[in-house]
């Protein structure tokens, strides 16, 4: 039982800090993602449209989890939200063109599981640092 308690207690303190919060959520949104998947597929879907459903619902929570969870970001005036969704977007293209640049890069070298795996590993740390000092930044946002 103290064990659990430990567990629970430290738990609580890592989701603190927005990093681990940032952590915890993106593996959701990941997983929640791959359940639409399975999902849209057992409702007839194909893996394309199965696929670009998870996307966009995965899209949509993670940029209002990040937002509202993780960098505790609550401003809401459209001249707040239009500009941090355009920048989250551009954010994704960004993203997406590295991805497929380090494929065509390395596919002759690694499996593309293993290049995807490293793209998302790298895309997390410019996507974390830039939610919080570009993105999401208010002035009660703490900067660790």
């Amino acid at each position: 039982m103290k064990l659990l308690n430990f567990a629970k207690t430290k738990l609580f303190s890592l989701l603190k800090r927005p990093g681990y919060r940032y952590i915890a959520i993106g593996s959701s949104v990941y997983v929640l993602e791959l359940v639409v998947i399975v999902v849209a597929q057992k409702l007839g879907a194909s893996s394309i449209v199965a696929i670009g459903i998870s996307f966009w619902i995965g899209f949509v929570v993670s940029f209002t989890l990040q937002k509202l969870i993780t960098f505790k970001d609550r401003r809401m005036h459209h001249r707040i939200l239009l500009p941090q969704a355009a920048a989250f977007c551009l954010l994704v293209l960004f993203n997406f063109g590295i991805t497929l640049l380090a494929t065509k890069l390395l596919s002759h070298m690694l499996p593309a599981v293993v290049i995807r795996t490293l793209a998302i590993g790298i895309t997390t740390i410019w996507n974390f640092y830039l939610y919080r000092t570009r993105i999401f930044k208010t002035d009660e946002s703490p900067l660790y």
